[in-house]
């Protein structure tokens, strides 16, 4: 299915919805065809091709929202969702807030690889595990999902706006715990996307480093005691840091709300001036970036913190509205973390307590930021270097000051072709064992 036959059905997707009586109406409709191999247990147990098809439905009407979604092309089924997305309406909350795009410039996106090369792909996967098996033979892959997907998308609503996206990439992500006798390790995952098959996957990215860390962990031992000291959280684990910061403090609830603790920062210091925080959907090391928003708004980078200051809120078009803030130009979860330019090895080597944090288990923050989590797959870092992996211990602090707190980010990235993240050391973080 193309482009073309897409669009079509968008078309009289707005068609049956403004028929059955909405006031305002968009609609996304996506195909996809995806070459999917499976590894479970160390061996391959699937390879399959699958196809996917999806309608997202959104109606305004007497100022009150309706939303479906299905997965059907055919006629019928479109006008009888059309009918059932403005009954939906009906029963729903009126809103004065609630809006669609305007026009500001139509365009067709393309990007990728375009066919899929299965039997290199297939090879590269194989490859990959052969060399895992050699160069980590403690490593254990208890899952490995690969993946080539060529997706196609339109985006379309009754003012006009006509949006289309075809993207096709690779993608491989893992999940692997070590194994030596009785010992074993927790599990960790990793992934990448890419859409060059002409380099060896396991040389993407940080796996090698992952991977190494990992049959080191089999010798951790219970943290004992407390301290407070410096948390260097590795690129794995970095964007649940960051991430969960800039979801906690400027995206739509917070500040609508206003139980953001950077409500009222806006072009103001909120982190240390070493940190600047941009999402990156349009950048070449991202490999299947938004084009369009969900709203139906042409994607643009977007700096969040730069310098330290807090740049932009991520609000929707209806954040924005109902905060009477500025919308974002993006809320992809495509994000930079801006290198530093300490070396990584001279960072540590600054770092006389602290611990190395490659996983953090854990629940949401509280509103104000406060936080605690179980760092997992992590080191202890002693008199400037790495030392013993360690087992049960916690961290915990304020979300909001680590970020004033930073003493440091390597100039040395790792990018998974979706994000792009540094090493960075947060000081003031409480780390506590049994």
């Amino acid at each position: 299915m193309d482009i073309s036959n897409l669009k079509e059905i968008a078309q009289y997707t707005l068609s049956c919805l403004k028929k059955h009586g909405a006031d305002d109406a968009q609609c996304k409709v996506g195909h996809s065809v995806a070459d999917e191999i499976n590894i479970d247990a160390g061996e391959f147990s699937l390879m399959r091709s699958t196809f996917n098809n999806s309608i997202s439905m959104l109606v305004i009407k007497d100022m009150k929202k309706g939303t479906i979604v299905i997965n059907k092309f055919d006629k019928e089924s479109i006008d009888a969702a059309a009918k059932e997305c403005v009954e939906n309406a009906s029963v729903s909350a009126e809103d004065d807030c609630l809006s669609i795009a305007p026009v500001e410039g139509n365009e067709d996106f393309s990007y990728g690889v375009g066919e899929s090369d299965r039997d290199k792909f297939f090879d590269r996967i194989n490859e990959y595990m052969e060399n895992l098996s050699k160069d980590y033979p403690k490593v254990f892959v208890e899952q490995l999902i690969a993946e080539y997907c060529d997706g196609k998308s339109v985006f379309a609503n009754t003012n006009g706006v006509e949006f289309s996206n075809q993207s096709a990439y690779y993608s491989m992500s893992s999940m692997y715990s070590a194994h030596d006798g009785d010992k074993t390790t927790s599990f960790n995952s990793t992934g990448i996307d890419f859409v060059d098959l002409d380099k060896k996957i396991l040389d993407m990215g940080t796996q090698r480093m992952m991977y190494e860390l990992c049959e080191k962990e089999l010798d951790a031992v219970p943290f004992e005691g407390k301290f407070t000291g410096t948390a260097v959280f590795a690129p794995s684990c970095l964007g649940d840091i960051i991430g969960t910061a800039i979801g906690s403090f400027t995206t739509d609830s917070s500040i609508i709300d206003n139980t953001s603790p950077w409500r009222k920062s806006l072009g103001t210091q909120v982190a240390d001036n070493s940190l600047s925080v941009s999402l990156i959907p349009i950048d070449p090391r991202v490999v299947g970036g938004e084009r369009y928003t969900a709203e139906g708004y042409k994607t643009k980078n977007c700096d969040i913190i730069k310098n330290g200051v807090l740049e932009s809120f991520c609000l929707s078009e209806y954040g924005a509205r109902k905060s009477g803030e500025k919308r974002c130009s993006t809320l992809s979860g495509c994000m930079e973390v801006h290198a530093g330019e300490t070396p990584y090895n001279a960072l540590i080597s600054k770092i006389d307590k602290g611990i190395l944090v490659c996983r953090l288990s854990g629940g949401s923050p509280a509103g104000n930021g406060d936080f605690s989590g179980v760092a997992k797959n992590s080191f202890l870092i002693e008199n400037g270097k790495i030392t013993k992996p360690v087992l049960e211990t916690m961290i915990s602090g304020n979300l909001a000051d680590m970020m004033k707190n930073i003493t440091d980010i390597s100039k040395e990235t790792a990018e998974d072709g979706s994000c792009v993240y540094p090493w960075v050391a947060f000081d003031g973080v409480t780390v506590s064992g049994k």
